[in-house]
């Protein structure tokens, strides 16, 4: 009953949805020359070139990284490496203890 009910609700909301929509062609909305002639239009005045922005190009250039901070990186990269090194030989282990006991259990 539910069902039936659930049907019929969305069966209407659709149907009403549809009966408020509008009929004409969208296709004529989208046409590339209704978007281009307007900005067209805006940028018929401007007659100079655009200029490079000296602030936001050197803000966009990385500042040197200092010797310190380099060797801080790679020693706190080497320890990283360690402790996956670390964690790797305990999943290692865990997995071969638990095949040993499952192998003990399986000839008992």
């Amino acid at each position: 009953m539910k069902k039936i009910v659930l049907t019929a609700f969305v069966s209407g909301t659709a149907l009403a949805l549809a009966a408020c929509g509008d009929s004409s062609d969208a296709s004529n909305d989208a046409e590339a020359v209704t978007v281009e002639e307007p900005a067209a239009a805006a940028l018929e005045d401007v007659t100079e070139e655009p200029v490079e922005d000296v602030e936001v190009a050197q803000e966009a250039v990385a500042p040197p990284v200092s010797r310190s901070v380099e060797v801080e990186a790679e020693t706190a990269t080497e320890e990283a490496e360690a402790t996956v090194a670390d964690i790797e030989a305990l999943l290692n282990e865990a997995e071969n203890n638990s095949e040993v006991s499952q192998d003990t259990s399986d000839s008992m």
